[in-house]
């Protein structure tokens, strides 16, 4: 029992040789390579998928034994080693989406100038505003019945917001969003 205990130790303290990451062209994402290796891509980006770098000519090294090797990286996340985790949060934004959330934030900005009366709309109003806000923040995108709820309240003569400007710029975003 000694002696597998003395094996462990010296397993233990032997650092542990990685093959690393090699990468050719990297626009975007994380890597992580060694001992506590950790990676995450928690950006937004905003449009369609990045046309690929021009990347003729280019030669990736060869990673050493246990390595990895990537060509072109333009997002996500890669770990490689001991310990390693890699998270792809990052979320993909398109041009109707980035529009609608910067009119929900105008309207947003405009809602604390209206008291919350009951019956008024403004309370339904600002809760959907907030839905939807966090929804595309979160993932790019926002569930169908939601958008649609928050369309027809702006419409609607009953809310108290639904003559701002900037509640029918939010229309109209959800109108190009929803297709």
């Amino acid at each position: 029992m000694s002696e597998e205990r003395n094996v462990r130790q010296d397993e233990e303290s032997t650092p542990r040789q990685g093959g690393g990451v090699s990468i050719g062209a990297m626009t975007g994402g994380a890597v992580a390579s060694g001992s506590g290796a950790s990676a995450e891509d928690r950006s937004q980006r905003v449009g369609g998928s990045e046309a690929l770098p021009d990347v003729s000519g280019l030669t990736v090294p060869a990673p050493a034994a246990g390595g990895v090797s990537v060509g072109v990286m333009t997002g996500g996340a890669l770990a490689s080693g001991e310990n390693a985790r890699a998270v792809d949060a990052s979320v993909r934004m398109d041009a109707p989406a980035q529009r609608l959330l910067a009119s929900l934030g105008e309207l947003r900005g405009q809602l604390p100038l209206f008291a919350q009366v009951e019956g008024n709309g403004v309370a339904e109003v600002e809760q959907e505003v907030v839905a939807v806000q966090g929804a595309l923040e979160a993932g790019g995108t926002a569930p169908r019945p939601r958008l649609e709820r928050l369309r027809d309240l702006l419409r609607s003569s009953a809310t108290a917001v639904s003559g701002l400007a900037s509640a029918l710029a939010v229309v109209q975003a959800i109108e190009q969003f929803l297709g």
